[in-house]
């Protein structure tokens, strides 16, 4: 699968993926300190699901009303780091089906997916 994660998201997330055969594009790697519309929207044109643990890109989704491939919104707590990048790989793919078109909250244990559009 292709992905593109945002500045805040964890880095262990980006090399368990790449680990695991997916192509992601980090954008601390290709464009630090891009504002948030610029990432949705290079992520966008590029068919990439976005990764992130930044709220704002909900509001941007579903407020704003930007179009987006899909994204997953990582909302793991600081005891539960250490399986994060484990979680997104099973997450990508066991459910590689419902992750374009769809905003999923990722936490320990659980994904609550909302469909886009």
């Amino acid at each position: 699968m292709r992905f593109m994660a945002d500045e805040s998201c964890d880095f262990a997330v980006v090399r368990a993926l790449r680990e695991a055969g997916h192509d992601v594009l980090y954008i601390s790697e290709i464009a630090p300190g891009a504002e948030d519309t610029a990432v949705i929207e290079r992520a966008h044109a590029e068919r990439r699901i976005l990764l992130t643990e930044d709220k704002d890109f909900g509001r941007l989704l579903f407020a704003a009303r930007r179009p987006a491939t899909g994204v997953i919104y990582i909302r793991f707590p600081t005891k539960a780091r250490d399986v994060l990048g484990h979680a997104v790989v099973a997450l990508a793919e066991g459910s590689a089906d419902t992750l374009e078109n769809s905003f999923i909250t990722l936490q320990p244990g659980r994904a609550r997916i909302n469909r886009l559009r």
